[in-house]
This record gives C-alpha cells, sequence and structure tokens, in this order.
C-alpha cells in the first residue's frame, strides 16, 4: 500500500469520505510547542499506521509507543487541553479552565487513574471520573447526579480478550436475528440468552443488550464497543488530546487540523492510537493466586462451589470460549469518528497466545481460547423497585441513562454490564463509585436481577460466606510475565 494511502470515515448517512493522509506518514517527529512555550512535548514522537501495519516496526516497538502513550504527562506541546471543544468532542466558546475534576480534563496521563495494581489497572476512589459532565457548556464546577454520574476505574487487564469476546458474540446475535421471523425471542450467544423483538425485519426491543445487537463491554454501563472507541474517547475527555481520525480526518467535525484551537494539530495520529490499543490489548490475562497450604486451598475450592450453588455464576460466568486467538484492530462495529472499516484503515493483528505480556490467554480445543473473566458482558438492572418491602437500592444512585435507556422501555440509569471478577482479589475498592471496599459489601450491594443470588449469600453461614470472599480474593491481576496460576510462598 502507497503511503499515501486514503482512510475513509463512514458519516451518519452512510457516505464514505476518502481523505488523503499526509505524504510524510513514516515521520515520528514530536509537535511543536506553541508560540511562546520553549518547552518540549512529553512524546518523543508520533506513530503512523502505515508503519505498523507495514511490518516496519516490530510487535513489541508498537506495543511499547503505546505503553508511552499511556503513561505520558502530556503538556500542551504535546495539544493538551481542549479550550474550544467539550468532553464529547462539540465545539465551543474557548473559555474552558485548563483543567477541571468535574467537567475535564481532569487527568494528565491515562495512568494517573490507571495504576493498581501497575499501570493499566483500575483506581483509587480518588481517581473516579465525572461521566456526562464532559458535554456540558459551560463547564460545571459541581458533580451533582442531576447532571453526572460518578464513576470508579476499571482496570484494562485482559481487555483484548474481553473485546474480541464481544465482537464474536455481536456477530452471532446479529447473524441469528436476521434468520428469525417476527416476534419475540431468546437468543443465546456464548451459553449468554438475551431476549428481543422483531418487527418488520428489525429487531425493535431487547434486553441486556441495545436493538443493534452490538455487545458493548467497555465503560460499566456497557456503552461502548471496543478499546479504540474508549480510547479515543478518553483521551480527548480526560487529556485533551484530539485524535486525528476523530478530528481532522472526520467530515462530521469538518476536516479541523485544530478543532479545540489549542494552536496543535494531528495530536494523536491514527497510528498513535493503534499503539495505545495495541498495548492495552496485550496487557497480561489475570489469573490465580492460590494458598500453598491444603486447608487453606480447600477453603477457596469450597467457596467457589458455594459462589456457583448460589447462583452467581449465572451472570459472573467463569468461562466463555473464544474461536479465534487473535486480536484484530480496528473493530467492525465502531461507531463514525473511530477508525473501523480495514480496507480503508489498515487492521493490524497479532496473536493473543503468543504474543503481549503474560500470562497470556490459555489455549483451549480446536484453536479456541479460554477467557476466565467471571462475566456473561449482558447488561442487567441492579436495583430494587421502590415498591419492595426491604428494597436494596445502592445502584440506583444514578439519574442518568448513560448512552442508551433500556430498550424494555424501563429506565436506563440502573443498568450495569456484568463486572468482570478476575480481577476482585487486587482491584479495590468496588461498586461502580468505588464507595464499597469489601467483597461482602459488594455483594450485599446487589437487588434487581442479581437479589436471589444475594440473599442466598445473606443467608449462608459466616464460614461459608468467608470462603466465597477468599475464593474471590484469589482472582487477581499478576505479576508480568507470571505463569497463570501462582502458589503462594
Amino acid at each position: 500500500m502507497d503511503r499515501t494511502a486514503l482512510l475513509a470515515f463512514v458519516t451518519t448517512a452512510g457516505i464514505a469520505v476518502l481523505l488523503a493522509l499526509p505524504s510524510n506518514t513514516h515521520s515520528h517527529e514530536p509537535h511543536r510547542c506553541p508560540a511562546g512555550f520553549p518547552d518540549t512535548p512529553t512524546l518523543s514522537g508520533h506513530i503512523e499506521q502505515l508503519d505498523i501495519v507495514g511490518a516496519l516496526l516490530s510487535f513489541e516497538q508498537v506495543a511499547d509507543a503505546g505503553e508511552e502513550r499511556f503513561v505520558a504527562n502530556f503538556n500542551v506541546c504535546d495539544g493538551q487541553g481542549r479550550p474550544a471543544a467539550t468532553g464529547t468532542g462539540e465545539k465551543r466558546v474557548a473559555d474552558e479552565p485548563a483543567m477541571i475534576r468535574t467537567s475535564a480534563p481532569d487527568s494528565n496521563a491515562c495512568a494517573g487513574c490507571h495504576n493498581q495494581p501497575r499501570a493499566g489497572g483500575s483506581g483509587d476512589f480518588v481517581a473516579n471520573v465525572v461521566v456526562l459532565a464532559q458535554a456540558l457548556d459551560p463547564v460545571t464546577l459541581s458533580a451533582d447526579p442531576a447532571f453526572s454520574n460518578e464513576r470508579n476505574t476499571l482496570g484494562m487487564f485482559g481487555s483484548g480478550a474481553i473485546e474480541m469476546l464481544a465482537r464474536e458474540m455481536t456477530a452471532d446475535l446479529q447473524a441469528k436475528a436476521a434468520a428469525l421471523p417476527e416476534g419475540t425471542h431468546t437468543l443465546v450467544t456464548k451459553g449468554v440468552s438475551f431476549k428481543v423483538t422483531i418487527l418488520g425485519g428489525a429487531v425493535v426491543a431487547s434486553e441486556g443488550v441495545d436493538t443493534d445487537l452490538v455487545i458493548k463491554p467497555f465503560h460499566q454501563s456497557g456503552v461502548v464497543v471496543s478499546l479504540r472507541e474508549f480510547t479515543v474517547n478518553a483521551f480527548n475527555h480526560h487529556h485533551g488530546m484530539q485524535a486525528e481520525e476523530r478530528f481532522d480526518l472526520n467530515p462530521l467535525k469538518g476536516f479541523d487540523p485544530d478543532f479545540d484551537e489549542d494552536a496543535v494539530a494531528r495530536e494523536l495520529t491514527v497510528g498513535d492510537i493503534t499503539a495505545a490499543v495495541a498495548w492495552q490489548a496485550s496487557l497480561g490475562i489475570p489469573g490465580r493466586v492460590l494458598p500453598a497450604k491444603p486447608g487453606a486451598r480447600a477453603i477457596v475450592a469450597h467457596g467457589e462451589k458455594v459462589f456457583a450453588d448460589i447462583g452467581c455464576a449465572s451472570c459472573h460466568v467463569p468461562e466463555m470460549r473464544l474461536e479465534s486467538p487473535y486480536f484484530v484492530e480496528p473493530s467492525p462495529f465502531n461507531p463514525p469518528g473511530t477508525c473501523s472499516d480495514p480496507t480503508v484503515c489498515p487492521a493490524y493483528t497479532f496473536d493473543m497466545t503468543k504474543q503481549g505480556e503474560r500470562p497470556r490467554l490459555e489455549k483451549g480445543k480446536n484453536g479456541s481460547t479460554i477467557v476466565r473473566a467471571y462475566t456473561d458482558l449482558k447488561r442487567h438492572s441492579l436495583c430494587d423497585p421502590p415498591s419492595d418491602p426491604d428494597p436494596i437500592r445502592y445502584y440506583c444512585n444514578e439519574r442518568l441513562a448513560q448512552g442508551r435507556p433500556d430498550q424494555s422501555g424501563r429506565p436506563g440509569a440502573e443498568f450495569f454490564i456484568t463486572r468482570k471478577l478476575w480481577d476482585a482479589g487486587n482491584s479495590a475498592p468496588y461498586g461502580h463509585r468505588g464507595d464499597l471496599t469489601t467483597l461482602t459489601e459488594a455483594i450485599l450491594a446487589h437487588g434487581g436481577e442479581a437479589r436471589a443470588s444475594r440473599n442466598a449469600f445473606a443467608a449462608q453461614s459466616i464460614e461459608d460466606q468467608e470462603a466465597v470472599v477468599r475464593f474471590l480474593t484469589t482472582l487477581q491481576v499478576l505479576p508480568e510475565g507470571s505463569p497463570r496460576i501462582i502458589v503462594e510462598p
């Protein structure tokens, strides 16, 4: 492919607009600082997509570049800040404060929040973000729940496997729905059930997933399709760093090379985003830390059995199978403004069982891989109705539905995607706000669709409850390079 290759970005009307990349697509030069700043950018330079897909860079070089972008403390020479753009990427009058914890930019680096137990992980309560306030213009100085949701930072370990699992489920659901007549049906993919209603050849209502049947595995409310969408959104929202695919080259944004009016263009190239995604996708798979003593290990095994017996494993599914071990970037399900079509945004692929940080995905039969994430990637209501004589309402404290309301007609603010538990042992605090300090609190906060399992846990003896907690604490992000199972010394 020639280095003046074209990228296509599809508008909401479905019209492909082709734009030529700059001819120096192999350039790795850093930005020049705006006038009046004798400083230097944090980034050492930029990565171009054609260098990645043309194998001019090794996998290790791509991943290292991605890590650099994840841990970098961006400054104004890089393009940090977005004075004339909201956190959702809309134009506004350039009057925003440089940094503000509510409406953002609110962080210097991705690793500023994603840091437990190390870069790429979850975050302390102090790292909470204020979701939806970033859309406001003018900015807000308050985290009032009337216009925002306070959310705790989730870990990114194993996220490459999670995205590919979601893609396979999406393709399966869409294919099955296309073959069904009108009516209400239950679709099953990888053992997970989704109720849908089909009318006039289209899905008009659904439970646990949007009517497009695209599994969106990122964000606690399950509204972001891919690591790439998550990354492009976050760079703009939290740091004021604009991806050229969302702004510079996007017809919906007017092909504006300095959309946020901070005197820096091409702040993050298509290749920069690909590198950041590849690093996140190649982070190690969480595993197990088991006690050495046989008696303690027996308690853990008993806790795992109780966890399944009381119904927790019906949503926190212990394992699912990926048909393919490959992570392929970009996702074909990316929304407009996020690079999506591999024929015009050249695809980058790596084998998650052979490349990336150890521990890696576990190989299964017939070329499959095993994902032990303890989730069904489905959205559930965890909120008891007010009419309940003793309602559990912890997951009902949000007033705004992020993304779309539940398609069954119920309010959407109470719906959360099933939390992955494969890092539960070292990803405290818990709950969507990170205000639950123990696993027991997190379990007892479950209402709605999880109320029966919560009540079953509460009815167990203190010994059985302790066994469940001890089982969950064995599920951890492991040290880089370790095997999937570690026995405590």
